[in-house]
């Protein structure tokens, strides 16, 4: 049995516990969904967040949505804001070798992406839970912990922001929602969970650019000094990246060499220059994946980055994380409700099927981003081939429009 002990200095928890069919552990995108179907269901639940409600409605995230998720948002009445503001991108581009090459995707597929940044979406989903289903959210709470989870009867307790005491939530079912640093992927039964991770052994340098897109579309920039992204958010904002070594430091980075470094990795014929403009944001992200299987522990289920990080090498995580959302809310919604025990028995297999295949494209797309960079004349020189095949095979065109944009009919 699963039992996270309290500290010696901690305090017993000192109201009446509160019982719940589901307490949702954390905010984002994944423990928001979740709450909202659960709420529709009119299944009662608590979502707990260690955070403030501003905090999470503007933390920097991730912005490309594709569309299966957009319509599984939709179906279940949250993306009324996301359809009518979100931007349609239609074709990406490829840049190498001083030329620019567009793909377009949606010509390939008919299918496309939504760009609507994450803490857009945050504020809409917490909006729809707390203002217009009247579910029940507790912000900066602290010292979550979790007990009993493998047993029948789990329960989860924290201290309380206003008055520091100890308050203890039983429940039926703990959806582990709170990400990579969260208690609920700490808190996994030791020898019980499969913990795989990759590491590539680069960074990327995240910068968020007060300029508008220099592009209608995205750009990736393959360049012997390293990768280089150029990601529209909003008509004002345009998100870039640049490869780094891992764990460099920002401050080595000033306006001038971020600027110089983008316009050489994104040289392109006939291309206009870079818009630039002031950066708001400079950060290191040292590129690693990890899987955590299975995604269930007795009544502990784990959702989003709790359960999986996929490095934003092709703008995945969100998208897992909402559908890991989708199938664990419709599960325990049909349980509670209806005693259907298909869809929680489903849930890992389903959820991982599309993890490993979303995991597999990132490290395959890596190669094409990083290997004209690596110093090895050997992986530049199959990096272009594939580039170029990319170009001029349909076959391959096909594959490539079908990974990037999650359209397989069965994973």
């Amino acid at each position: 049995m699963t039992h996270i002990s309290p500290h010696p200095n901690s305090s017993s928890p000192s109201s009446s516990p509160q019982r719940f069919p589901v307490v949702v552990v954390g905010a984002g995108p994944a423990g928001l969904t979740v709450g909202n179907i659960l709420r529709a269901a009119s299944v009662d639940c608590v979502v707990l967040e260690t955070e403030t409600r501003t905090s999470i409605q503007q933390r920097p995230r991730a912005g490309v949505v594709e569309e299966w998720a957009v319509r599984g948002l939709e179906e279940r009445g949250l993306a009324d804001n996301l359809v009518q503001r979100a931007e349609r991108h239609t074709v990406c581009e490829f840049r190498f070798e001083g030329r620019g090459y567009r793909f377009p995707y949606t010509e390939l597929t008919g299918r496309r992406h939504f760009v609507y940044p994450q803490p857009l979406l945050v504020t809409d989903l917490v909006r729809e839970y707390a203002d217009v289903r009247g579910g029940d959210i507790r912000f900066g709470v602290r010292d979550v912990r979790l007990h009993d989870t493998d047993s029948d009867r789990p329960s989860v307790s924290y201290l309380c922001p206003e008055t520091g005491e100890r308050r203890l939530l039983h429940c039926d079912f703990v959806a582990g929602c709170d990400g990579a640093r969260g208690v609920t992927r700490a808190g996994l039964p030791p020898g019980r969970a499969r913990q795989a991770r990759h590491d590539y052994g680069i960074g990327w340098l995240a910068l968020l650019a007060e300029a508008p897109p220099s592009s209608d579309c995205v750009l990736f920039g393959v360049h012997d000094n390293g990768f280089a992204g150029h990601m529209p958010r909003s008509p004002e904002m345009t998100r870039y990246y640049l490869q780094c070594p891992p764990g460099d430091d920002p401050e080595k980075w000033p306006h001038e060499r971020v600027w110089s470094e983008l316009r050489q990795r994104l040289a392109a014929a006939d291309a206009p220059p870079l818009i630039e403009g002031r950066l708001l944001e400079k950060r290191v992200l040292d590129m690693h994946d990890y899987v955590v299987e299975p995604m269930r522990f007795g009544r502990l289920f784990l959702a989003g980055d709790a359960a999986h990080l996929t490095a934003p090498i092709a703008a995945k995580g969100m998208n897992l994380a909402l559908h890991d959302a989708f199938l664990l809310g419709d599960a325990l919604a049909a349980y509670v409700t209806k005693g259907e025990e298909s869809g929680l028995d489903g849930y890992s297999e389903a959820c991982l099927r599309r993890v490993w295949d979303y995991q597999e494209f990132s490290q395959w797309l890596s190669e094409v981003y990083h290997g004209t960079a690596s110093g090895d004349p050997f992986r530049a020189g199959t990096t272009l081939a594939r580039l170029r095949r990319l170009f001029t095979s349909p076959v391959a065109a096909a594959a490539f429009a079908e990974q990037y944009l999650g359209t397989a009919e069965r994973f």
